[in-house]
């Protein structure tokens, strides 16, 4: 994380900078959205979609560090919109957390079957939310960090 000193006050208080991981929240229940900006904002910077089509378009603009997405929308559902991502070199190590009304045994063996990396029936325990965000996100920098190690060792030979 990167730090930075605030001298609008001739203060020495050190601010994070923007470097918060991205969270892409995907839903097409504005409310939804909301709550996840909610709790999540704190800690993340939280990016929003309402629907696949849009999704896909932030994940090219925003190159989110995790997404939650909902499965039950409007044109491209969650499932499409996880296998064109899962599907994508330049996606496919995104985590991917369903958070959707779904909660039979066949939508879970469907989302993991689309590339999924986890999956939480609503109503949300946002506790478990944060807990499992913030795995797939440390599972993501151990793999972000020996991606780089990789390219750095592959253009040194």
């Amino acid at each position: 994380m990167a730090y930075m000193i605030d001298d609008n006050n001739n203060s020495e208080k050190i601010k994070e900078s923007m470097n918060k991981p991205r969270i892409l929240v995907v839903d097409d229940e504005p409310m939804n959205v909301e709550i996840f900006e909610g709790y999540l904002s704190g800690d993340y910077d939280v990016i929003k979609a309402y629907n696949g089509d849009e999704a896909l378009l932030k994940v090219e603009t925003t190159n989110p560090d995790l997404i939650l997405l909902d499965v039950m929308m409007p044109g491209k559902n969650g499932f499409d919109v996880c296998k064109i991502l899962k599907d994508n070199p330049k996606t496919m190590a995104i985590p991917i957390i369903f958070v959707t009304a779904l909660n039979e045994k066949e939508d879970r063996i469907k989302a993991l079957e689309a590339g999924a990396d986890d999956f939480l029936s609503k109503p949300i325990d946002i506790i478990e939310v944060t807990a499992r965000v913030k795995s797939l996100l440390r599972i993501k920098q151990y793999y972000d960090a020996l991606m780089g190690d990789y390219f750095i060792s592959y253009f040194k030979t």
